[in-house]
């Protein structure tokens, strides 16, 4: 399974900014595609996560109401939109994968990871 994450950028506080995460070689009937984050000095944390097939969603408390996952089972894409951004959000955000649908937050649960894409938000 590849991933790989695209969108990132810099962008001014209160705007902004869709990252999307191409999936290859998936071949699982069932998962959770997520999204995480890290910034300097600080651990990886989930940000959002999606069922591949169900569709049903979850985020975390920081996110939530401003940042809306979805997921395109045809163009096996996993998109993340950002809105109202903050300077806290300012992170290295990473795609992740998984083949069962048990610990969605949990970051050591995850199989597979993209390489990253920074996401700078200036106040």
């Amino acid at each position: 399974v590849q991933l790989v994450e695209a969108g990132g950028g810099l962008v001014q506080a209160g705007g902004s900014l869709r990252l999307s995460c191409a999936v290859s070689g998936w071949t699982f009937s069932r998962g959770i595609m997520g999204w995480f984050r890290q910034a300097p000095g600080k651990e990886r944390e989930f940000v959002a996560g999606i069922g591949w097939t169900s569709g049903v969603t979850y985020y975390s408390d920081s996110v939530k109401g401003r940042f809306t996952i979805s997921r395109d089972t045809a163009k096996n894409t996993v998109d993340l939109q950002m809105s109202t951004l903050r300077p806290e959000d300012t992170a290295v955000y990473y795609c992740a994968a998984k083949n069962n649908v048990r610990s969605v937050y949990s970051r050591g649960a995850y199989d597979f990871w993209g390489q990253g894409t920074q996401v700078t938000v200036s106040s």
